[in-house]
């Protein structure tokens, strides 16, 4: 797991910024969903093209928030990106410049859809009442990215638990474009994972200054558990 520490200077920044560290700490689950971002084959495998080894030491973590936010009638959203002909055209420069054509290749056919490290990683606990939509930009949010929005609207959705990876790029990234869309996004430190704990910190300090209510997940579990409504155990 991230080694995970807010500075002082920056919590007494955000005391000072909203009058407590965690603005969010009472939800709504009605209004409110766990977004799980790209828990796929392809970032979670040894030696996945894409792997991000401390991606599989959160998923206990996720799996928790899961079942809390499923038992307090909130609703978990599984985030799935997908490479498909639209999106390596309309997204050419990408894969065109930020990759060899080797890499470009490989990533494409990674991330098909239908192929096997497209698939939701298999200890990922994920029910039936569960929604998972594919995104084919690190951002859930850009528009034609994702139906991610349209869904969160039709349920009434306005506060988001981002939990997933890579923290500091498709998390990151939904997080932020989310917040702009003035929904409450909490982010959750340590159920979420980059590839350096170094970039995975970055990632907290701007989310927790500027973008979101960073919390662990302990902190999540009881503000859900404080929640209303709640099913009985």
């Amino acid at each position: 797991m991230h080694e995970v520490s807010l500075t002082a200077d920056l919590l007494a920044q955000i005391r000072a910024q909203r009058g407590k560290l965690h603005p969010f700490e009472r939800l709504d689950m009605r209004h409110t969903a766990h977004v799980v971002v790209d828990l796929q084959n392809g970032f979670m495998e040894s030696g996945a093209p894409v792997e991000v080894p401390v991606a599989r030491e959160i998923v206990p973590n996720v799996n928790s928030i899961s079942a809390a936010v499923r038992r307090s009638r909130g609703r978990n959203v599984f985030l799935r990106m997908t490479v498909d002909a639209d999106s390596r055209s309309s997204w050419s420069n990408w894969f065109a410049h930020m990759h060899t054509p080797q890499g470009g290749a490989a990533v494409a056919k990674a991330f098909a859809r239908d192929a096997h490290h497209w698939q939701l990683w298999p200890k990922l606990d994920v029910a039936g009442s569960d929604h998972i939509i594919e995104k084919t930009r690190f951002g859930a949010f850009v528009p034609g990215a994702s139906g991610l929005h349209e869904l969160l609207q039709s349920h009434d959705i306005d506060t988001l638990i981002i939990t997933g990876t890579l923290t500091n790029c498709c998390c990151e990234s939904t997080a932020r474009d989310a917040m702009q869309m003035n929904y409450k996004v909490i982010f959750v430190s340590d159920a979420t994972a980059a590839l350096t704990d170094a970039a995975h910190a970055a990632t907290l300090e701007n989310m927790a200054m500027l973008f979101a209510d960073v919390m662990t997940t302990e902190e999540v579990i009881a503000a859900v558990s404080r929640a209303v409504p709640t099913m009985p155990l």
